[in-house]
């Protein structure tokens, strides 16, 4: 069916008289562009309000921490440095699609070649290590973690390049879901393969299974086209009667065979190998191989040789990859490795440091070039890469920058446009929405505040033009309003504070703050952050008391911050983790070990080298053991509050 003029006329009389159209012309206006079969379930979102931020998660500018290995193993020719983000993936998928930040812009968007990730499972379970305790757990669940993962993947296949691959990690209880998600997001035709990982765990603890012991993982393997790089990967793991055949040897020692027609010989050392399939049961998993120079400890870390295989599968030298749940920085460490560029991102403390600590240190890991059974080390430095946080800024760098950094950085903060507007010689310095925007001097005024007779001022000039909203940008400090807002004549004086959060009016969602885990049970626990919100550092008192005889002790008598600018916190109830560096070299933080509270707060007799000191019920200190051997000249100590502020403190060695 065709819609006649006829049938037009009569539609526009409906739409003009305000009543409904008829279902059936509904279909002929608005077709139906999904696939054949598409998954529903609640809170499922069109995916056009994803990318316009309709979900309250909004981009927001990068700001750059640390350069790394500059001048000892310097970035790629073009200059490109390898990045790790701290920060909510989703926040960063959307600064990368909006493609503005000056540290990323026209770097990323559409040049990611390969995407890997390992998302949390949400599969309600308790997972365990190889001695059967608590490892971490899975609490998203259901539709919830549907639309947590699919948000993320529409803005991947945004980013990757027209001839990228992303490979997503599942178990097999959400993997047929992911897949139908999947299949809509990329489209049918470009679903290439559903890898089946063995991972040979078919011991311990598994085997109380009451049914068929789960022994694989799956890994789906779509590309953004039917245009995609891919390098066929093989094994050396030939047959026995099959190397049989090599029996001739030449005279430079190499074996053959020459028994096939035509008798050419066929050298083993030249053969390619056999060609892998879509079962992977050659990889061990760290529950198998526990004593791997690899681990770090991570609760959910995979094999270098896994990503190893897929990096090479789907990405050639020079190309740049992208894991955005970076885990323990398996992905990144094996991209480094095979001379690729690589970005990666995780809101977890402690994956952060792993990361880090796991580039500086790349010299002493594997060669993954080399074929040997016992390959040699890398032996080689990272490449030169910088940290960098999202979401969260530090207040005084921000109200230290140079006035037009300083406006650059509200700009992208509070999200308008930067113009010139003259109103009855009023000089604004933006627009947004189609509402003018004031940035305060607080540079030039340095005196005097956003209050009554500023607003007063303002509103002589600005009420012939009858707007109906103007913005002020300013620091809290300097704003005399509790309101978020002062109507004068009907026009409403929205005062978007730094380093208050954004008034709720402006997004259709509240902020939420990222949250750090109180437990090494919940490192992978799912935890989104809508916003931004600026940095506070704790306040920590403390000490360490060496003693050559025995255990030196770190002792803590305060930590309490306060992350809100508005809420007195109690002494520790805040206190996430303290990470410690035994033996610092001036120079990078090496993560030595960490205590998360629950750990310190344990009775358990595993973690009795730390204990909470109490009075009236209340705590008043934390007491670490740590063997003086341990020990260097200066040791590190970062504590992290639940919602990611920390603080560095450096003890001297003292008797």
């Amino acid at each position: 069916m065709k819609l006649t003029e006829i049938h037009k006329k009569y539609l526009i009389n409906l739409i003009e008289s305000g009543e409904q159209i008829p279902e059936d012309y509904k279909y002929l206006l608005f077709p139906n562009l999904q696939e054949e079969y598409e998954l529903t379930y609640a809170g499922k979102m069109r995916r056009e309000d994803i990318l316009a931020g309709e979900d309250g998660t909004l981009p927001v500018p990068l700001q750059l921490e640390r350069v790394f290995n500059g001048k000892e193993h310097p970035a790629f020719e073009d200059g490109w440095k390898n990045m790790i983000v701290f920060g909510d993936n989703l926040q960063f998928l959307k600064t990368i699609n909006e493609n503005k930040d000056p540290l990323i812009k026209d770097k990323v968007k559409g040049k990611v070649k390969l995407i890997y990730i390992d998302p949390p499972f949400a599969t309600q379970d308790e997972f365990q290590n190889k001695e059967g305790a608590k490892a971490y757990s899975d609490k998203k669940k259901g539709s919830e973690f549907l639309e947590f993962i699919r948000r993320r993947l529409i803005l991947a296949k945004e980013i990757l390049s027209d001839d990228g691959s992303i490979y997503v990690h599942l178990d097999e209880k959400m993997a047929d879901y992911i897949k139908a998600i999947m299949d809509e997001i990329f489209g049918r035709n470009n679903y290439r393969r559903q890898i089946i990982w063995f991972t040979k765990t078919s011991s311990g603890y598994k085997t109380k299974a009451e049914n068929w012991i789960r022994g694989h993982d799956v890994i789906l393997y779509y590309t953004k086209s039917l245009n995609f790089i891919f390098n066929k990967q093989f094994t050396l793991d030939y047959k026995r009667e099959y190397l049989n055949r090599f029996k001739k040897v030449d005279e430079n020692g190499r074996k053959y065979r020459d028994d096939r027609s035509g008798g050419a010989r066929q050298y083993l050392d030249e053969l390619k190998g056999v060609a892998l399939n879509d079962v992977w049961d050659d990889i061990m998993s760290f529950q198998q191989a526990a004593t791997s120079s690899e681990i770090t400890s991570y609760p959910t870390q995979k094999p270098e040789k896994l990503l190893a295989r897929i990096i090479k599968a789907s990405t050639n030298e020079g190309d740049l990859i992208m894991d955005f749940f970076g885990g323990s920085g398996t992905s990144m460490a094996v991209a480094e490795k095979l001379g690729r560029r690589w970005i990666t991102c995780d809101l977890g403390k402690l994956s952060y440091l792993t990361m880090q600590k796991r580039l500086l240190l790349i010299n002493e890991g594997k060669d993954l070039l080399d074929k040997n059974t016992k390959a040699k080390k890398y032996n080689k430095p990272a490449r030169s890469f910088i940290t960098c946080k999202l979401g969260m800024y530090d207040l005084g760098t921000t109200l230290n920058l140079e006035w037009d950094k300083y406006k650059h950085f509200v700009s992208q903060l509070f999200e308008y446009d930067v113009k010139e507007l003259k109103t009855s010689g009023i000089q604004f310095d933006g627009d947004k929405r189609g509402f003018p925007v004031k940035v305060f001097n607080y540079i030039e005024h340095k005196d005097s505040a956003v209050d009554y007779n500023y607003i007063s001022e303002l509103h002589k000039s600005i009420k012939s033009k009858r707007y109906s909203r103007v913005y002020i940008v300013a620091p809290a400090t300097r704003v005399d309003f509790i309101a978020d807002y002062e109507e004068l004549d009907d026009i409403r004086y929205y005062f978007l504070k730094v380093p208050y959060e954004m008034i709720e009016e402006l997004h259709k969602t509240p902020f939420t703050k990222s949250r750090q885990p109180r437990s090494k049970d919940d490192v992978n626990d799912i935890e989104e952050m809508k916003g931004f919100q600026f940095i506070y550092t704790p306040e920590v008192e403390c000490s360490l008391k060496y003693d050559d005889a025995k255990d030196s002790i770190l002792r803590v008598t305060k930590f309490t911050s306060d992350p809100l600018n508005r809420c007195k916190t109690d002494n520790f109830s805040t206190l996430s983790s303290i990470f410690v560096n035994y033996d610092y070299n001036g120079e990078e933080f090496l993560m030595d070990d960490v205590r998360f509270w629950s750990e310190i707060e344990s009775d358990k007799k595993e973690n009795k080298d730390t204990k909470i000191n109490y009075d009236n019920e209340k705590p008043v200190s934390i007491e670490w053991k740590i063997p003086t051997k341990l020990l260097g000249d200066k040791t590190v100590f970062i504590f992290t509050d639940i919602y990611g502020n920390d603080v560095t403190v450096s003890l001297s060695k003292e008797k």
